[in-house]
């Protein structure tokens, strides 16, 4: 091979690796959920949502491994279809929305543990306090919604101590055990779409 044309090889090469684009998802916002479940006064569960947020996956490999995720709620969106409830969630007492208005999410880690299992490291943000938190995935497929979109769903869960991010209004009942549980279990549903 002569020389001048192994350089140009090389360049082209060079060229095509850097013109190469990400695949990037971003959630279906009718077909997606950001779920959490407190234990209230230790004998029930009350489960509540984020009406308002983004989720955007940046694929790795084909197998999705190496991607990486980040997610941002915003905490004014709470509801656990109970506005009192709400309020109460919205104030310094829990999330403090007014001077928190987001929580983050951002991954360091996308590892595949199964055949279509994943555990994601990251970082979740909440009043400005940093944690790092594991979520247990599960990648549900891909499908084409018959107008052009391609479609791929995830679950993740996980759980937290909410006392750890400055989430500590808390009252003991006379039985014992807290009205509301340190520990929040948190599900993601998503419906991602491919962005063109």
């Amino acid at each position: 091979m002569k020389p001048m044309f192994s350089i140009a090889l090389a360049f082209a090469l060079l060229g095509s690796i850097g013109s190469a684009q990400a695949t990037v998802w971003k959630q279906d916002n009718a077909h997606s959920q950001v779920k959490f479940a407190v234990t209230h006064m230790v004998i029930s569960e009350v489960t509540g949502d984020f009406k308002n947020f983004d989720v955007t996956l940046t694929q790795g490999k084909d197998d999705f491994s190496g991607s990486t995720l980040e997610a941002t709620l915003k905490t004014a969106s709470i509801n656990t279809e109970n506005e009192m409830r709400d309020k109460h969630l919205r104030s310094d007492d829990f999330l403090n929305a007014e001077k928190y208005p987001t929580i983050s999410f951002k991954s360091t880690s996308f590892e595949k543990t199964g055949e279509n299992t994943y555990k994601i490291t990251g970082t979740l943000t909440i009043r400005d306090v940093t944690k790092s938190v594991v979520l247990d995935a599960k990648y549900l497929g891909q499908a084409n919604d018959g107008n052009g979109n391609q479609k791929a769903g995830f679950k993740a869960t996980g759980s937290i101590s909410r006392f750890d991010y400055g989430v500590k209004w808390n009252k003991a009942i006379e039985a014992g055990g807290l009205i509301v549980s340190d520990k929040v279990e948190l599900t993601f549903l998503m419906e991602l779409q491919k962005q063109k």
